[in-house]
């Protein structure tokens, strides 16, 4: 009897068996076990009790066929017709992903292939449920296209004569195949998209909870830059009235990179104790640009022998973060060497590569993962340990990262590229939340004021509001005739801190993304607007463009700078001023803003309040830095607003009353 044979064979005997795993979560299997899965590798940990009461999969699980063939495992769901699907990973290009076929693999973003920065293989449908297949290996999806001789998908036609002629007609199916021994699939329950996206966050550990510093403004300093330099220009930020709560340090802080020895260079750093804490009393954190691989003979490679894959990358070894012994020996030096000096964070760059970028598919490790199924997960890894490193010290981190995939929502990560369009990164923005990653829409250059502003708003509006000046040395006031515009926006980011905090407390406590696609909000496909948390509508601007179109989903809308009614479930077409941010406010919402904030940790909360009164909103806080919130230690307040005064009621934690002052409400407009 044949292989082949005798897994056909097997398939037909052995029906998938369907565990619901958590309230809502079905979970099938074929063939063996084939560790690790997505969720072992980032050591998922479901928080069953925050995952709601179930719905129902809108199609029977019996429909579901899975079989392992030859060298390939292979799962088939239905999809009914009109259904449209979102997801399946990381996308800067489009929307309904339904008559695609998409071959997810971790690289860096490239036009004309679907290789990217985190390939999650997990889609959402329109019909109110969401698919996750749980594999470190690369997947090939076809979403409604592959016709099979085992199905009547539709009748053939002749070319020459029928007009109805289709060379693929739609299949009514998702068919995702991976080539290995066996395949698990977990099917997440609604009603709604957004409710199965809540329940795949919660099944994945919830999501991100950021120290509030890292919520305000990012500044990365040229690569070669002392600590004199980085110090005067972080005191030019304080001069000029900028806000700036974390500075990038990026590759010239060590002594070599490229390989790295992940060591202080004592030319251009020669006391970084003394440097740190200087940064520290200007209310400054330092977050150190790394890519993982280890100059050969420095003090980390002797620390992490003989823990190395068989290739590097740069001639730098890679070390096999797999391995315990390995993971435990860099966290010991990041310790010594970083945090305990006064270190709040990383970059990790070079964990996206293929082809000649990183190590090829047959490259082996310690660990016995091969090269192909580490580089999916290479990024995971290494957010898995540097999280895990802050909090054995109860301390939270917010860094960025160039590779990811899936279950790795509990990250306080956000991925960021060397693409560089500006559309791109906004519909990256929007589909971030479909792949269970953030996304640092950050700026580096631009090639007109008018480039620099719009930029710099989108950045202002998303996870990490950053300026990466690693190469392009560019500061906020680098345009002169924009200085004005640029530092509103800014300050807009700042004033928005206690709003943003709290939207990702829903993020960790409930798994509601904090950027929402319109998807997910109303079933609608655009990619250039999206709800920030749940009363903010944004609307970048582009260059070139005088005005666009908004569509306004339920609710009254009002201008978030001037109060101005916009409109309400109609479409509306604006034309801002250049110093205008397209931000809009859901009617009858107090929201909560710092007061005169220039850093993201104000004192002093002030509601902005938009439509007919009394309004009301929410108010998140913690001590802004440990992880002590996981066991109560936080506030969850309501607000109810009058036209004179507004009251709180706790509704959740530890604390009574808010810790910061609470101003009488700012009405800025109404209906």
């Amino acid at each position: 009897m044949t292989t082949l044979f005798a897994a056909l064979i097997l398939a037909a005997v052995i029906p998938p068996k369907w565990d619901e795993v958590a309230k809502g979560v079905w979970r099938g299997r074929i063939g063996a076990h084939d560790s690790p899965t997505l969720t072992e590798a980032a050591e998922a940990v479901p928080r069953s009790a925050s995952i709601k009461a179930k719905s129902q999969v809108p199609f029977d699980l019996k429909q579901v066929k899975m079989d392992v063939a030859s060298e390939y495992a292979r799962v088939e769901l239905p999809l009914a017709k009109g259904e449209k699907i979102f997801g399946l990973g990381l996308q800067m290009k489009g929307s309904d992903r339904r008559g695609g076929v998409y071959h997810l693999q971790v690289d860096h973003y490239a036009e004309g292939h679907d290789r990217l920065h985190a390939p999650t293989p997990f889609y959402v449908s329109s019909r109110g449920y969401a698919v996750f297949f749980n594999t470190t290996r690369p997947i090939n999806v076809y979403v409604g296209v592959g016709n099979r001789t085992d199905r009547n998908d539709a009748p053939a036609r002749d070319r020459n004569t029928d007009p109805k002629w289709d060379a693929q007609p739609d299949s009514g199916h998702v068919e995702a195949s991976v080539q290995g021994p066996g395949i698990e699939v977990l099917v997440f329950e609604g009603p709604t998209a957004m409710d199965a996206v809540r329940r795949y966050v919660m099944y994945c550990g919830g999501g991100a909870m950021p120290p509030q510093w890292a919520l305000g403004f990012w500044h990365r300093t040229p690569s070669l830059a002392t600590a004199k330099q980085v110090e005067d220009e972080a005191g030019e930020f304080d001069r000029r009235g900028f806000p700036l709560d974390v500075i990038g340090l990026e590759p010239g802080w060590q002594s070599t990179s490229y390989p790295g020895t992940m060591e202080w260079d004592p030319g251009r750093f020669p006391n970084p104790d003394k440097f740190l804490k200087g940064q520290s009393a200007m209310g400054v954190h330092v977050n150190l640009w790394e890519n993982p691989y280890v100059k050969p003979g420095s003090k980390l490679a002797e620390a992490l022998q003989p823990g190395f894959g068989s290739h590097t990358v740069w001639l730098g070894l890679v070390p096999d973060i797999n391995l315990p012994r390995v993971a435990k020996a860099e966290r010991d030096f990041h310790a010594a060497e970083h945090l305990d000096k006064g270190v709040s964070g990383y970059k990790i760059d070079e964990v996206d590569g293929f082809d000649n970028w990183l190590w090829p598919d047959h490259a082996t490790f310690p660990s016995g993962l091969s090269g192909i199924r580490m580089r999916q997960i290479y990024g995971v890894l290494w957010q898995r340990e540097l999280t895990r490193l802050f909090e054995e010290r109860n301390e939270r981190t917010f860094g960025l990262v160039r590779g990811s995939n899936g279950a790795a929502t509990r990250f306080p990560f956000a991925i960021y590229s060397d693409t560089y369009d500006h559309r791109q990164y906004v519909t990256a923005l929007t589909s971030s939340s479909l792949a269970g990653v953030l996304w640092c829409a950050e700026i580096r250059s631009a090639s007109t004021d008018e480039e620099w502003v719009r930029r710099m708003q989108s950045a202002c509006l998303s996870p990490i509001a950053q300026l990466n000046a690693w190469d392009s040395g560019k500061k906020p006031w680098s345009y002169p005739a924009v200085e004005k515009e640029v530092k509103e926006a800014m300050l807009l980011r700042e004033s928005l801190v206690p709003y943003l905090y709290t939207t990702f407390w829903q993020y960790a406590s409930e798994g509601t993304p904090p950027v929402r696609p319109m998807c997910l909000v109303d079933g609608g496909e655009e990619t250039d607007q999206y709800l920030l948390g749940d009363d903010l509508l944004v609307a970048p601007m582009f260059v070139g463009e005088t005005s666009r179109k908004v569509r306004l989903p339920a609710g009254k809308w009002y201008d978030y700078q001037t109060g101005k009614y916009v409109g309400s479930q109609q479409t509306v077409e604006i034309s801002p001023k250049l110093a205008e941010i397209p931000l809009f406010v859901r009617g009858g919402r107090a929201i909560p803003t710092f007061a005169g904030a220039t850093r993201a940790q104000g004192e002093a909360y002030l509601p902005r309040c938009y439509g007919d009164g009394p309004w009301a909103g929410q108010i998140y806080e913690d001590d802004g830095k440990s992880v002590a919130y996981r066991s109560g230690a936080y506030g969850f307040f309501d607000l109810t607003s009058g036209a004179d005064k507004v009251s709180q009621k706790h509704l959740a934690g530890s604390r009574r009353e808010l810790a910061r002052k609470l101003l009488p409400p700012l009405i800025v407009g109404k209906a």
